[in-house]
């Protein structure tokens, strides 16, 4: 079995409450790990947690507070670090909190495994690593400058892991996400993610807001997918000390195109309300994925339609305001 190093070993997960987290956590239950998950639920949801709450500790902490990450790595075989503050536009409002939260919380986690012995830490990255480089598929190594505070804050974090490695021979793993949706990620608030919106648009009756010409394109990612990758970054044997990979479908899609085939699926079709682009949003997104299959043997199972087809039940199910 593919994980069987990880089996019912002890883990933490940061932010396990959030969107990814949530269904991290779930995927190391089934494999009947001892789970630990420390949240502060600024971004993430208890409704998240509550059909397993009974089977996790839940350690309620701020990444900012040292002492109170130390102690929730302690006894831990793996962390998977996925809390942080997320959102260019939010970082572009109030960088100072990003880059608090998302490098000095890092930086708080990867002393904690540290001090705590921890055999591995898989951590969450970002494509917005990229910048402003405009090459296509996007492939490690040929990086760009950030154009936001958000993104700043993934390429410190990696900046931070190899200087980890260097100093303290830790083995760290990074996970470049680019676009994860799926089911629990949060349609409401100003820096909802793009298919969340668009559910909670179609859902309700709305026109879904694109923000510019809607020619810009992403590399849309289902979240099981996502999850796939932190599991297999934590039993791989092909890396002893620090990779960032991307993580991602492979696919290039308009955010016009995701419009159109979102509802499609959800049988809304209502035109889109065109407005201002957004300062920081990056033009075009498409990963490479061949670090990413050969480190980590990971491979895209759920493409664009069948992922939006598994993600409208949840956004029906639960009203917009509410929604996990």
């Amino acid at each position: 079995m593919p994980f069987d190093n990880l089996r019912g070993a002890p883990v933490l997960v940061t932010g396990g409450a959030g969107f990814i987290g949530s269904h991290l956590v779930d995927a190391l239950l089934e494999l009947d790990c001892a789970v630990r998950v420390l949240d502060d639920f600024s971004t993430g949801r208890e409704s998240n947690l509550a059909h397993c709450r009974h089977r996790i500790e839940l350690v309620r902490g701020d990444l900012r507070h040292a002492r109170t990450v130390a102690l929730a790595c302690e006894e831990r075989r793996f962390v998977f670090h996925q809390g942080a503050l997320g959102s260019v536009p939010r970082s572009m409002e109030d960088p100072a909190t990003t880059v608090a939260v998302n490098v000095g919380g890092t930086a708080n986690v990867f002393a904690g495994a540290r001090d705590a012995g921890v055999e591995r830490v898989v951590y969450a990255s970002s494509s917005s690593v990229y910048g402003d480089s405009e090459r296509l598929p996007k492939v490690e190594g040929e990086e760009g400058r950030p154009l936001s505070p958000y993104a700043l804050s993934k390429k410190m974090n990696e900046d931070l892991a190899e200087m980890f490695v260097s100093c303290f021979g830790m083995e760290l793993i990074g996970l470049r996400y680019f676009n994860v949706y799926g089911p629990r990620q949060r349609p409401d608030g100003p820096y909802a993610a793009v298919i969340p919106r668009f559910f909670a648009a179609a859902v309700e009756g709305r026109a879904p807001v694109i923000y510019g010409d809607g020619e810009q394109s992403r590399d849309f990612t289902f979240v099981a997918d996502a999850v796939r990758a932190n599991l297999l970054a934590a039993v791989t044997a092909e890396i002893r000390d620090h990779v960032a990979v991307n993580v991602a479908s492979g696919r290039q899609t308009s955010i016009n195109e995701l419009a159109r085939e979102l509802f499609v699926v959800s049988g809304s079709p209502v035109p889109a309300n065109h407005q201002a682009e957004r300062p920081g949003d990056v033009r075009h997104s498409l990963a490479d994925l061949a670090r990413a299959h050969a480190a980590l043997g990971y491979s895209p199972e759920t493409d664009l339609t069948a992922g939006l087809a598994q993600t409208l039940p949840h956004y029906q199910a639960v009203p917009t305001g509410g929604a996990a």
